[in-house]
């Protein structure tokens, strides 16, 4: 028989984070990008700055092809438990809901002088409901996030990558017209 711990108010189970497979498309567009980028910091001779570059081109590698394991959120009475970081109600200000490759995601920021941001996975309408109606009886909710500039520039940035260009080809050559036949 299980034990139920009385401190336990809900929990949920979803990915660590939004995922989107990615086709070699958009895997060859980073590579151009950081070579482009390589090349032109090579020539200046800045070469100490090839390293960070090749690193985000791992990372954004890594990211793109190896699905997030699932795990298990947790509020409890005494704070917000997300893949085995527990966050006490005292270091914590404000949430929101946000969208990213088609998942709901709720944001929960920290208090100054850190301002944590835990980023998790909402898997269903249901679930939003009940972390709405628990998170806002200690936490401020917002209905839209209060956006800084640099929060406006990342957007603008993301915005500039490309979508799944597989699923943009497919669409385009799908809706066509074929050309009648005499």
């Amino acid at each position: 028989m299980e034990e139920m711990n009385p401190q336990l108010v809900f929990a949920w189970k979803a990915p660590l984070r939004p995922y989107k497979k990615r086709s070699r498309i958009i895997l060859r567009f980073y590579l151009s990008v950081t070579l482009l980028l390589s090349l032109i910091i090579f020539f200046f001779g800045d070469k100490i700055l090839l390293i960070p570059i090749w690193s985000v081109l791992f990372l954004f590698y890594i990211l793109t092809v190896t699905p997030p394991p699932e795990v298990e959120n947790k509020i409890t009475k005494f704070g917000i438990e997300a893949a085995g970081v527990t966050l006490r109600w005292e270091v914590l200000s404000h949430f929101y809901f946000g969208s990213r490759f088609g998942f709901t995601t709720l944001t929960v920021v920290g208090r100054a002088p850190y301002f944590y941001h835990l980023y998790l996975v909402v898997p269903n309408p249901e679930t939003k409901q009940n972390l709405i109606r628990l998170l806002s009886e200690h936490l401020v909710y917002q209905e839209a996030p209060h956006k800084n500039i640099t929060d406006k520039m990342v957007d603008w940035l993301s915005s500039l990558i490309p979508e799944d260009v597989d699923e943009v080809h497919r669409s385009s050559v799908f809706s066509r017209p074929q050309p009648a036949s005499p």
